[in-house]
């Protein structure tokens, strides 16, 4: 089974060629001697999957503007490896089905244990990462005789699920649907106005919105909201943290009925 530490890698190679400037290149190599001034960030996870998944980085990096000219370069691989853990876990729910999600993400000082190193590329420079991975599965609960004997039972008279995509009541066939690419929008807000008053706007009206800053922002896949999050900038492009995601039967249903 995929693990999050495969799936942390995945992301960070997509999201570091796209974030970083001069699209730099992550390969795993031996575990190298860091510079003085090392620094690292640990996400703390939660859900069927938990601990600590530590990334450490070499002080070089903080002299290559990698996350932008005039951006404070701590600051801005902070919310870059915010983005790769969520992104991670995302793809190990994608992969596997695992549900987990980062509870808590902060910065830390020293070098720790190393489960695995990569060396981060662009042109002549090479820098060392870190990484220590001590997420697990989440340790279910023992049952008490009862409920192993009531858990026994039902599962002796379920049926089995062969089927993933029954499952969850979608029906069969639409995997085929799974590759087809469709346009992908963010929604701030709406409002319903009559026609007369939207004719009146002029350059340096303000329309109001329903929906007040804090709010979530809608992710949508065609006229279907698929997930709910907040607008991050990565790079000085906007992004979205994905805090909610609907079910998979509900995004196949009008945008009204989901959350």
């Amino acid at each position: 089974m995929k693990t999050y530490l495969a799936c942390w890698t995945s992301a960070a190679t997509a999201l570091f060629s796209q974030a970083l400037a001069g699209e730099p290149e992550l390969t795993e190599s031996p575990p190298k001697p860091f510079d003085e001034g090392s620094f690292g960030f640990t996400a703390t996870l939660g859900g069927e999957r938990e601990g600590r998944f530590t990334v450490m980085l070499d002080a070089g990096l903080l002299e290559s503007p990698l996350v932008g000219e005039g951006v404070d370069q701590k600051a801005g691989w902070s919310e870059l490896l915010r983005e790769v853990a969520g992104a991670a876990a995302g793809e190990l729910l994608a992969k596997t089905g695992v549900k987990c999600r980062v509870k808590k993400f902060e910065q830390i000082a020293g070098e720790g244990k190393a489960s695995c190193a990569f060396l981060l590329k662009s042109g002549d420079h090479a820098w060392p990462i870190l990484v220590e991975d001590e997420v697990r599965p989440t340790k279910p609960e023992r049952p008490s005789k009862t409920q192993a004997v009531t858990d026994r039972s039902a599962a002796i008279a379920a049926p089995p699920v062969l089927d993933p995509l029954s499952a969850t009541g979608l029906s069969p066939g639409i995997e085929l649907l799974f590759d087809v690419e469709l346009d992908a929008s963010l929604r701030f807000g709406s409002r319903e106005m009559p026609l007369g008053e939207i004719l009146d706007l002029g350059p340096g009206d303000v329309v109001q919105l329903d929906r007040h800053l804090t709010d979530p922002v809608d992710l949508i896949v065609g006229d279907k909201i698929v997930a709910r999050g907040e607008v991050v900038l990565v790079n000085g492009n906007f992004g979205l943290r994905v805090t909610e995601v609907a079910a998979p039967r509900k995004r196949l249903e009008s945008t009204r009925c989901l959350f």
